[in-house]
């Protein structure tokens, strides 16, 4: 975790293939798991967030390369298992 925010927004352009311009959140986790980052484009320059919890880890999503919802993230950060949440039915206008 000793990239800054060019060498992170350089990875999103040569590993993932997007654009760090994009306003998307970019999510780096540590190999410890330990360390998270948040990379973000905030209209006039870069936003990095991070976080390093004293004890325990991140949960990482089963693939490497993986699009997240907010309330994914929001999961991840507070600690929560994401196998384990169960979503009640919601209305879904794409499936009516």
């Amino acid at each position: 975790m000793r990239c800054g925010i060019y060498s992170l927004a350089g990875l999103v352009t040569n590993n993932l293939d997007k654009d760090p311009l994009s306003g998307d959140v970019f999510v780096f986790i540590s190999k410890r798991g330990n360390q998270l980052r948040l990379l973000q484009w905030d209209t006039d320059g870069y936003a990095l967030y991070a976080k390093k919890l004293e004890r325990g880890t991140f949960e990482r999503p089963a693939q490497t390369k993986v699009s997240l919802t907010t309330q994914e993230l929001s999961l991840i950060l507070q600690g929560i298992r994401l196998s384990s949440v169960q979503h009640r039915k919601r209305f879904n206008p794409k499936a009516a």
